[in-house]
């Protein structure tokens, strides 16, 4: 039997922050995605995407990166392509990280800061951080592979106290 739910094909992750004040070092918060494969799904990543990378088959692209927050709306935007990815790869987490180069700073200390996961026109989740705002990194994504093909999306707000570099070998497990 057929099912008319098609799961989740393609979403938009973007990501919006203010600019420090004058003469503070400047806020650059970052999107990541890390994808597993179907026998390691929990293990270390098969690869991730972040401001300086993309996927290798291009179904995960950063389209926008803001080192400051200057802008208007959302400063940083990634798109999955879910229903492009390969069998291969059964889950993705998607997460933000504080870069840390001048001092530390959590998601409390940036004023304005909020994710949004949407598909098309239809929000997924939204975050402000207020949940994890002594954190330095959170995971606010998981998309997983069901038994039919299928994504499936469950929104995963989690804080980490870390650098981005361990950030991205803990997001998934």
């Amino acid at each position: 039997m057929s099912t008319l739910n098609k799961g989740i094909e393609k979403v938009e992750v973007t990501l919006k922050w203010d600019p420090s004040p004058i003469g503070t070092p400047d806020n650059d918060l970052d999107i990541v995605a890390a994808t597993y494969t179907a026998d390691a799904p929990h293990g270390d990543p098969a690869y991730l995407v972040h401001f300086d990378s993309r996927s290798p088959d291009g179904t995960i692209t950063l389209n926008r990166d803001s080192r400051t927050g200057q802008g208007f709306g959302f400063d940083e935007i990634m798109t999955l392509e879910l229903d492009r990815l390969a069998d291969t790869y059964s889950r993705v987490v998607v997460g933000v990280a504080i870069q840390q180069g001048e001092g530390r700073k959590v998601f409390g200390d940036i004023e304005n800061t909020a994710v949004r996961i949407r598909e098309g026109y239809t929000d997924l989740a939204q975050s402000d951080f207020a949940e994890v705002a002594g954190a330095t990194a959170a995971t606010v994504a998981e998309f997983t592979r069901d038994e039919t093909g299928n994504w499936r999306f469950r929104a995963a707000l989690r804080g980490f106290d870390t650098d981005p570099e361990a950030f991205a070998g803990l997001m998934g497990r």
